[in-house]
């Protein structure tokens, strides 16, 4: 019997960041959190760089990029490609 976590702080609303996972009460996505902890930040770390998260807010966010992985890296995957791509364009 597989168990699920409920994440009370995380939610999807296709009204905000697109109906991407973000942290409740905030328009912070949980891949900006994400990409911190990706280059290093402990969440003590992060809740530095994210004054109005708590850590238990951020601890969330990490359980919650960690059971659902692979949807999240395509997603920042996606993004830095966009990012590039627009890059590029400004270039020109």
């Amino acid at each position: 019997m597989q168990t699920q976590i409920i994440h009370p702080y995380i939610n999807k609303d296709r009204h905000i960041a697109g109906g991407k996972a973000i942290i409740i009460g905030t328009r912070t996505r949980v891949i900006n959190i994400i990409a911190y902890h990706k280059l290093g930040y402990s969440a003590e770390e992060l809740s530095r760089e994210f004054p109005h998260l708590s850590l238990s807010k951020i601890y969330d966010a990490l359980s919650f990029y960690y059971e659902n992985k692979t949807e999240l890296d395509k997603e920042i995957k996606s993004e830095q490609e966009s990012s590039l791509l627009l890059h590029e364009l400004d270039e020109h």
